[in-house]
């Protein structure tokens, strides 16, 4: 409850931060449909490029969970306008790069500044509108913003990449970032955790920090070394001996940066293993959509991102829906919706072949994958979040992120992993590229399917059956 009453400039508060995480999440997929102009115009090896990628993902995911308790401790509208300026800044030198080295740096940057601004933005929805149906609505319009953001990334990424250039993905970011650090100051109020001490846990940020890092990175390179290389395997088991650490010390230490009794809300802990599944499913989905329309139909990538439009638009439309029924049913019924129509988007693309079209083979798939995005996105940042009070909503959210982005790195690796496994062998045994390359994406859509069907058995069973509760204090015309 906000004891000083609603905030009355809640909902501007919601489009700005909504803005600057939207820009976050676009930032993960933009990038794959520039990704062969960029190698060009800087002279990237095939194994370098993907270091675009990857610098960002490792930082981000790395990263969430202190910028999150950062936020609760520093104050989430100070931490907010620290990642938005880091991110824009990054987002400037990363579109000057000259080098490959710069690009790279650059983006690593870029995703530390997306790790604060990110659970930052949950946090100040969660601290500026009381847990009810506001609150709903305004996760609804967050979540619409998460769900539809990695599909209109492919999209606007095709657009500025055939009519300005790929320096322009980068360059986007500048003004909005701008306008957001105009706009904040007078528009969204500070929160901080109450009763919660300044002095940091430098061991637990550093453990945790180090091995989700790690993890990330290990993830990212497996497919390339292997998933028995013995880097692969030194890496996930330092990770593991981090993370590992990293819990026993919370349990020692007197101001923990992430209080294990928070699992303790079983909502809370069902909801961040199911945003884990969901994440790779999403993030799959994408990247292996992205990879048979341009190297198997041949699509630019301007008419690659316009496919995209399908799930994105679909998704925007359909949140509002996904949040007032998790408003009234709950949102663990939505949820396991949810994640079932994504599940059945993923087995539709098992279908598909080499001579598909759009119409045929990807639109049914594109619209179910868009109402599942948003029947599971916002009932689990809902429930991520239910019972949460003020001095852990930085935690909470940084959990959240974390939960999605390690999914999303996890989803990625093994979907490469098996189709790149299978595309070789189908090749070897005399089969073309195209219909090798076919049947590793759809073997790929089965396992991630299989990964979906885990996020429902696991809404099931894991996220409680709650009530949301009444709103304490109604918006005229918004309630």
């Amino acid at each position: 409850m906000n004891a000083a009453g609603p905030d009355p400039r809640r909902w501007q508060a919601l489009a700005l931060v909504c803005v600057a995480f939207f820009m976050t999440v676009l930032d993960v997929s933009i990038v794959n449909v520039a990704l062969p102009s960029i190698g060009r115009s800087l002279h990237f090896s095939e194994t370098g490029l993907q270091w675009v990628i990857t610098a960002y993902a490792i930082t981000f995911g790395g990263f969430l969970l202190l910028g999150g308790r950062a936020g609760d401790i520093l104050g989430r509208k100070k931490m907010f306008l620290v990642g938005v300026t880091i991110f824009a800044v990054a987002s400037l030198v990363c579109g000057l790069a000259g080098s490959t080295g710069v690009l790279v740096a650059a983006r690593a940057v870029q995703g530390f500044g997306a790790a604060i601004v990110s659970p930052a933005t949950l946090s100040i929805i969660t601290t500026t509108f009381d847990e009810g149906s506001e609150r709903n609505k305004a996760l609804g319009i967050w979540g619409a913003m998460g769900g539809s953001g990695a599909a209109a990334g492919v999209l606007f990424g095709g657009i500025l990449v055939k009519y300005l250039g790929w320096e322009w993905i980068f360059f986007v970011n500048v003004p909005v970032g701008a306008l957001v650090l105009a706009l904040t100051p007078s528009i969204v109020r500070e929160s901080r955790a109450p009763d919660v001490g300044r002095d940091f846990d430098v061991i637990g940020a550093s453990s945790v920090t180090g091995g989700l890092a790690l993890l990330v990175y290990a993830i990212s390179k497996a497919p390339v070394d292997g998933w028995g290389d013995s880097t692969t395997i030194v890496l996930l088991v330092a990770a593991a001996a981090l993370i590992g650490f990293f819990v026993f010390w919370e349990t020692r230490v007197s101001n923990p940066l992430m209080p294990l009794s928070i699992f303790r809300i079983r909502t809370l802990a069902g909801a961040n293993v199911v945003g884990l599944l969901l994440g790779a499913s999403i993030f799959a989905d994408f990247f292996l959509l992205t990879l048979y329309v341009q190297g198997v139909l041949h699509y630019s990538p301007l008419r690659t991102g316009v496919t995209f439009l399908a799930t994105a638009g679909t998704t925007v439309v359909v949140a509002g829906i996904s949040q007032w029924l998790c408003t009234k049913v709950g949102p663990k019924p939505v949820m396991v919706l949810g994640m079932a129509l994504n599940t059945i988007a993923l087995v539709w693309y098992t279908q598909i072949s080499v001579d598909g079209t759009y119409a045929r083979d990807l639109l049914g798939g594109y619209l179910l994958f868009g109402f599942g995005l948003a029947f599971a996105f916002i009932p689990v940042s809902i429930a991520a979040l239910a019972g949460v009070g003020p001095r852990e909503a930085g935690l909470a959210s940084g959990l959240l992120n974390t939960a999605q982005q390690v999914g999303g790195a996890v989803g990625v690796a093994i979907a490469t992993s098996v189709a790149v496994s299978h595309s070789t062998h189908l090749l070897q045994t005399g089969h073309t590229q195209a219909d090798a390359l076919t049947g590793g994406y759809a073997l790929a859509f089965w396992v991630i399917a299989g990964i979906s069907a885990a996020g429902v058995l696991a809404a099931l069973t894991l996220v409680r059956s709650v009530e949301v509760p009444a709103e304490a204090h109604s918006s005229p015309g918004l309630a």
